[in-house]
């Protein structure tokens, strides 16, 4: 066989597009950038070792602190990153994006993905691109889309920003708008009244309706849009005459403009391809996940399907790590209750639990903890069903019932590991709560959560499970009861005067609450007119000491547990809700709906 010839591979990067041409230096790794600066005569030697020692100090990026410095421009900034990736630089100002390109990529995705469509042809779409590096991005663009590759220019990040509000002026897509594209897609109606009227299931039909494009528009809106307005579940559900899509926002279900009934297995079998789930079997449950990079964040969507009368369920979750700050400090804890919080967490062994109903936030709050205990010198490992969010430098096991993956198998193996601090996701049975006594006696802290109404009613629910009060006077150290309320929207906050009957209900008399403002949210664009931006929580802590360990040990029941802790000083769920109130920090009815008030 004849050598090739040589000469072909340069003519060959000559013959490639300027936006894919890769410099030769690339190939055994990619210049450094501050390299690449100082090549293109931007900055000198000395001030590159200058920066580079800031960004020692400050981890940002070498290009972000030569320009903070002044010592480089933004154009110049954009030039030498696509120097760098050999890719070309475009300037938006002369350059405008065809019409078939900003038709392909809809408004909201261009403006989450921070991407400017500059040219669809042959199935390949151009995009300007402020940060070449994020890869990922072009692969959900890629993904999303359908199309057959996405090719990159760079661009200054303002000038991609202002190329969108300018090109989608008027252009915005609405989810209504696509629905009626939807309803008037005759071919796609006919393909699905066709489908519908099968007995087998023909993998070809199905996979060709799932890749209509309105199908792909309507799901990839809907998923963007929840992401956007940070919600944490999505909703897609089949009823015998109608098919809802809701998403959840802030604790609150709400519904979105419901499409076409008829496109219900169109929309369940999209979903199930970009989850890698069997499309043909609709007769079983199934999980799988979606992992996208939006705007330059991770962000993992949990696909749960569960089979109905009428078709089949679909519940996204959103773990959007962006959106979750893992710091006992941005938690809402008053100063008293954060101190005692971390005392208990700084304990040497025992078990800490945190309580409340499902959505209360106490994975967050536990994960919050394991963040500030995560150092080199502890070994941290936990067992969580499923594991939601993955944090460097701790070893995380996610239960598996179905091949005999328990909380108590795992706990049982976790303690061979060597472990120092033990999470165990929930505390379901009498087994898992012996093996994390267990632990806790042979010098480990473990953290747990139980689904309680409140902290001292947890006693009280270890000794109905079968756990020996002597076991739970010697191992248990704390226990956090908490909720999630809705914070009133800081643009549109209003004070108001309580009627009576509200009083009523917070058991408090007009004497009480001189002096007091109350306030709620009247509803504005920044909250989607909902009067509510975000949660806080509430929360209630016990921490043991000997009184009530005597009390556990005489088998008290719940009101004198309760009774004893008040008397200690710790404040109920209901009262830290009044201080949320009174601070203008939430809504009486939220207090009302998430705390009882407990008996004197």
């Amino acid at each position: 066989m004849p050598a090739p010839k040589v000469e072909s591979k340069a003519k060959q990067a000559e013959a490639r597009p300027p936006a894919q041409r890769v410099s030769p230096t690339t190939r055994s790794g990619r210049r450094r950038f501050g390299e690449v600066l100082v090549d293109l005569g931007f900055i000198t030697n000395e001030q590159l070792e200058e920066v580079l020692a800031e960004v020692e100090e400050t981890n940002l990026q070498t290009g972000q602190v030569a320009l903070n410095r002044g010592l480089i421009t933004e154009d110049q900034l954009v030039q030498a990153i696509a120097e760098q990736r050999g890719l070309k630089v475009v300037n938006l100002d002369e350059t405008k994006p065809h019409p078939d390109a900003i038709a392909a990529v809809p408004e909201t995705m261009a403006s989450v993905y921070k991407v400017l469509p500059l040219l669809y042809k042959d199935n390949i779409l151009t995009v300007a691109v402020g940060d070449p590096s994020n890869m990922s991005a072009m692969d959900d663009l890629r993904n999303f889309l359908g199309v057959k590759d996405v090719h990159c220019v760079v661009a200054s990040p303002k000038a991609i920003e202002s190329a969108i509000n300018k090109y989608y002026a008027g252009k915005e897509e609405s989810i209504l708008d696509l629905i009626q594209q939807l309803e008037s897609d005759e071919e796609l109606s006919e393909r699905l009244n066709a489908r519908r009227q099968e007995t087998s299931i023909d993998m070809d039909s199905l996979m060709e309706i799932q890749d209509a494009a309105p199908v792909r528009k309507l799901l990839n809106m809907v998923l963007l849009m929840a992401i956007k307005d940070r919600a944490s579940d999505i909703h897609f559900e089949p009823f015998e005459d109608e098919y809802k899509m809701r998403y959840r926002c802030d604790g609150v279900l709400y519904e979105m403009v419901p499409p076409p009934r008829h496109l219900a297995v169109a929309i369940s079998s999209r979903i199930k391809v970009m989850a890698n789930l069997d499309i043909a079997e609709r007769r079983l449950p199934q999980d799988g996940r979606i992992e996208l990079n939006v705007g330059g964040n991770p962000v993992d969507l949990r696909v749960s399907v569960l089979p109905t009368m009428f078709g089949e369920s679909v519940v996204i979750r959103v773990l959007d790590r962006t959106v979750v700050n893992l710091d006992l400090d941005n938690l809402g804890m008053d100063p008293k209750t954060l101190a005692d919080f971390r005392r208990l967490i700084h304990k040497p062994n025992g078990i800490a639990l945190v309580t409340g109903p499902t959505g209360a936030g106490k994975t967050t709050t536990l994960y919050s903890a394991l963040n500030e205990l995560n150092v080199i010198t502890d070994k941290l490992i936990t067992t969580e069903d499923p594991v939601e969010y993955e944090i460097d430098g701790i070893c995380q096991v996610p239960i598996n019932p179905d091949i005999g993956l328990t909380f108590a198998s795992a706990l049982r193996a976790i303690l061979r590991q060597d472990p120092d601090i033990i999470l165990v996701g929930e505390i379901r049975d009498l087994e898992t709560a012996q093996i994390a006594i267990q632990a806790s006696l042979t010098g480990h802290m473990v953290f747990s959560t139980l689904h309680t109404n409140d902290a001292p009613s947890t006693i009280t629910r270890l000794r109905d499970m079968g756990v020996e009060p002597y076991l739970i006077i010697a191992t248990l150290e704390g226990v956090m009861a908490q909720r999630l309320v809705r914070k009133i929207c800081p643009n549109c906050r209003t004070e108001f005067e309580p009627a009576n009957e509200i009083l009523m209900e917070l058991n408090l008399t007009p004497e009480q609450i001189k002096g007091k403002k109350f306030y709620y949210g009247r509803g504005c664009e920044m909250c989607n007119n909902t009067g509510h931006k975000g949660r806080c929580g509430l929360y209630e802590l016990v921490l043991m000491n000997d009184d009530l360990r005597d009390l556990i040990a005489s088998g008290a029941s719940t009101d004198q547990l309760r009774a004893a802790c008040r008397q200690q000083g710790m404040t109920t769920l209901r009262e830290a809700g009044l201080r949320a109130i009174f601070n203008g920090i939430t809504t009486v009815d939220e207090v009302i709906r998430e705390t009882v008030l407990e008996d004197e």
